[in-house]
């Protein structure tokens, strides 16, 4: 693990405790973009013209990394742009069920089309409450953040796979982008008709990239209208013959910015997810345990069985000023300041950040 940590300058400098605002950088993804970079500055339009390749290798990289046919995968800048193309196909009829306080991105498309929406307090007893709504209020449409923003109430994968099983005809549409990176996840086992994410968090893709993956069902529900000569891969004859997932990448799509993705992608097999996967959740663990026994965390975090590695602490702006002080990168985010632990963290860390906070 060490060596892979060796690969991230800012964690000699700081306690960076703000993946969930920004993954970071590393030695590796840099001197691949100088090399691709290079390539392009003593190549032009020669290395430009062959990069399809490159994009072709980063769909088919996503697909095998979370288990989803590489047909249904589509390329996005980030995972706003990609939600609001495929909200332009979703006729207003049904009924949406959204949860409070969740990311921006997610809510308000739905919210500035028309569609009808209700939403639902997230609390300790989340699951539930959700099979209550979707039953009591007949929705059509449940639309959440699998890792809440805020807090990181992360939503029981169980359950959605069994929601689906007992409400077939809804469509289940999920943000991932605080999510996907931090475990193992197959996507066609999910129950999860439609997921997207942007890559600049937990996946460590850096900006400008994300991705949207369908269920092989999905594409019936919408009547997407986005088109353009790159989804049709440049066939003047192809516009008809589109595929819905190519839909959604109506013109050219950066190498720089998803092969920096596809690298990355390489990186976290090259780590392992179990690996990933077993810092974090020890991570979480401890610093769950600690902030509780401190009183600092909101009682619906407290209260679940399972939770991510994002937490929300009460605190002002002059204990975010003295987590500065010390060199602690973190977020002010709603009312408190927001911790978030990646595999690259350590528990002398959270010990670290725990002694400030008792010194507060």
């Amino acid at each position: 693990m060490q060596k892979f940590i060796k690969q991230f300058p800012v964690l000699s400098q700081y306690t960076y405790v703000n993946t969930a605002t920004s993954g970071l950088l590393y030695d590796g993804l840099l001197d691949w973009r100088q090399e691709h970079d290079l390539d392009f500055l003593i190549g032009g339009s020669t290395m430009k013209m062959e990069g399809h390749r490159l994009i072709s290798e980063t769909r088919n990289s996503v697909g095998k990394f979370f288990g989803c046919k590489t047909d249904n995968v589509a390329l996005v800048p980030n995972f706003s742009i990609g939600l609001n193309l495929l909200l332009e196909g979703l006729e207003p009829k049904g009924k949406v069920l959204l949860l409070e306080g969740d990311y921006p991105s997610l809510n308000w498309p739905f919210e500035s089309r028309g569609h009808a929406t209700y939403f639902l307090k997230v609390t300790d007893a989340l699951e539930e409450n959700i099979y209550d709504r979707i039953k009591l209020d007949n929705i059509n449409v449940l639309a959440l953040s699998l890792v809440q923003w805020l807090n990181g109430i992360k939503v029981d994968l169980g359950f959605l796979r069994n929601l689906k099983k007992d409400f077939p005809d809804l469509l289940i549409i999920g943000d991932g982008t605080q999510f996907l990176g931090t475990e193992s996840f197959n996507f066609e086992d999910s129950g999860i008709d439609v997921l997207g994410a942007s890559s600049y968090k937990w996946l460590l893709g850096g900006y400008g990239n994300g991705f949207m993956m369908f269920a092989d069902g999905a594409p019936v529900k919408f009547k997407v209208k986005a088109t353009g000569f790159n989804a049709a891969g440049g066939d003047i004859e192809g516009r008809e013959k589109v595929s819905f997932a190519k839909q959604f990448e109506p013109g050219h799509l950066d190498t720089f910015n998803f092969g920096s993705l596809n690298y990355s992608l390489g990186f976290l097999n090259e780590v392992g997810m179990d690996i990933i996967s077993e810092q974090i959740k020890k991570l979480a663990l401890k610093a769950k345990g600690e902030l509780e026994n401190l009183g600092l965390l909101e009682e619906s975090v407290v209260k679940r069985k399972v939770h991510s590695s994002i937490f929300n602490i009460q605190g002002n702006k002059d204990l975010f000023a003295k987590f500065m002080e010390h060199d602690v990168v973190c977020a002010q985010r709603g009312n408190g300041i927001r911790l978030s632990f990646h595999f690259y963290n350590t528990e002398n860390e959270i010990d670290k950040i725990i002694g400030i906070l008792k010194s507060s």
